[in-house]
């Protein structure tokens, strides 16, 4: 999935090292949900909602992606 303009990678390249061969080991999903959903599947719905308010800015549920305003 290609990321929004406003959508980035955390810094913390070790971390994200972590989270995606996490979910490549899980089939994608996010691997901070128990649950695997559509609705789990990485970018979540939660963090797709939250980019899509114009409001909202900071970390998705497991600080793989970055939202700023």
């Amino acid at each position: 999935m290609e990321l929004p303009p406003n959508v980035r990678l955390n810094d913390d390249a070790g971390l994200v090292e972590k989270l995606r061969n996490a979910m490549a080991k899980n089939g994608g999903f996010c691997p901070c949900r128990i649950l695997r959903t559509p609705d789990n599947l990485c970018i979540c719905r939660e963090f797709r909602e939250q980019i899509a308010d114009p409001g909202f800015s900071g970390f998705c549920h497991c600080k793989l992606y970055y939202k700023e305003k």
